[in-house]
């Protein structure tokens, strides 16, 4: 639907996720100056780029708008961005999906407070050629099939006026926008407390290495310091719950993770080459301590939890939840089936692990293997290469004389093909 058939179809009333960039001024001045009263709502997503969000509703508002509104909404991403890390659901090249978790949390907030003040129609600023306008699209079909979903840079008309960013700025700057300085800007970010993506501008010229990029929550490897810092992290039921011994909550782990792994590189830099869900290719560097640093002790504790056929059946639903969140599909069946399959092994992620940052690297140090600590952990004595006869008889032995009859079972497989299929050649 385009911005006349909107006007025509549900009135002037319109509701906007915005950020306060560059998009979110020129589509509230155009909907504005088209009679639309625009209603601007940003979620406080914990975004480490933005000093005071109160200046994007400002922002907003000098740009046409009615009303902006901030809404909260970093408690309500973090418990979806653990749910990632659980399912260790990276997309291509290791992404942590730390934008497309973010969407389907931001318009779940959004359409719930347009409901409240009768707005029927949201709009976003998402380019035509990425993720992000699939994915709220998506989102505001499952949560809302009543509201419509009114996406400028699919309008032929204002594509017509505003064929790039170069003609955005040259609208703002004539019409006294309160833009930031965005013809000095090399790319574009996008940021929330889970990580900050980097994108577009110079970044699409591949030739050109990505060192340039300011990070925004650490240092390049190469400007962190030289000294290793070990810290331990402890999970509970998938959660975690402790940092260096010191019980914190959820939002206060993330700041700290964030923190504490950025200063050490981790996370950060990340250069992909990514298949985006519309059939383009397009370069992201990306950041995400916490991510980083909280996912990789996550997946070193599951190993010693998890056994062959857990394992193999928790990585095929890490598959499945990574692309179904970089596709925006978070909130259809098929994920909600997949999320309590997960519940399942979740629950059993219970211990202690100590980890060693430097330069970049989240390298294993310690777990307590103790069966206070870790109770679900399968790793015992029977994983030992010494004798373990005088080990606590509570816990299963292994007897290396039984591999004999596993070893003559097995054997019959292999020495048939050997024998019928194999075709070897002699010089």
């Amino acid at each position: 639907m385009n911005a006349n058939e909107i006007l025509e179809s549900r009135g002037p009333l319109i509701g906007g996720a915005v950020s306060g960039g560059l998009d979110s001024c020129t589509v509230t001045s155009w909907l504005t100056r088209k009679g639309f009263e625009v209603h601007g709502f940003t979620v406080d997503l914990g975004q480490p780029d933005e000093e005071n969000l109160d200046a994007v509703a400002d922002r907003m508002v000098a740009c046409g708008a009615k009303a902006s509104h901030i809404l909260p909404g970093k408690e309500a991403l973090i418990k979806e961005g653990l749910k990632v890390i659980q399912a260790q659901a990276k997309y291509e090249g290791g992404y942590w999906n730390t934008t497309g978790i973010a969407r389907p949390v931001t318009t779940a907030i959004i359409l719930e407070r347009m409901g409240d003040e009768g707005i029927p129609v949201m709009f976003h600023g998402a380019t035509g050629r990425g993720n992000d306008q699939m994915r709220f699209q998506l989102a505001a079909n499952f949560l809302d099939p009543n509201t419509d979903v009114y996406a400028p840079w699919r309008d032929s008309e204002f594509l017509k006026e505003f064929p790039g960013r170069t003609e955005m700025i040259d609208y703002c700057e004539k019409n006294d926008l309160p833009i930031r300085p965005a013809r000095e800007s090399r790319y574009s970010t996008d940021a929330n407390i889970l990580g900050l993506t980097h994108e577009a501008g110079d970044l699409e010229d591949v030739g050109i290495p990505p060192f340039f990029v300011e990070p925004g929550m650490g240092n390049w490897a190469w400007d962190a310091p030289d000294t290793p810092e070990t810290i331990s992290i402890r999970f509970e039921g998938g959660d975690p719950v402790e940092l260096n011994g010191k019980a914190i909550d959820s939002v206060a782990m993330f700041e700290q993770a964030n923190q504490i792994g950025g200063k050490h590189g981790v996370g950060i830099g990340l250069h992909v080459v990514e298949n985006r869900f519309v059939g383009v290719k397009s370069r992201g560097i990306y950041e995400a301590p916490a991510m980083e640093l909280l996912g990789t002790a996550y997946e070193l504790l599951t190993q010693f939890i998890f056994d062959r056929r857990t394992r193999e059946q928790f990585e095929m639903i890490s598959r499945s939840l990574s692309k179904q969140i970089y596709e925006g599909y978070w909130l259809d069946q098929s994920t909600g089936a997949s999320l309590a399959a997960l519940a399942e092994l979740t629950k059993l992620v219970t211990g202690t692990v100590a980890v060693r940052l430097y330069r970049g690297n989240v390298f294993f140090e310690s777990a307590d293997i103790d069966r206070d600590s870790m109770p679900h952990g399968l790793f015992t004595s029977a994983s030992s290469m010494e004798d373990t006869s005088e080990e606590d008889q509570s816990e299963p032995q292994f007897d290396h004389e039984a591999s004999e009859g596993f070893a003559q079972v097995i054997q019959v497989h292999a020495r048939t093909v050997g024998m019928r299929q194999r075709r070897r050649t002699t010089d």
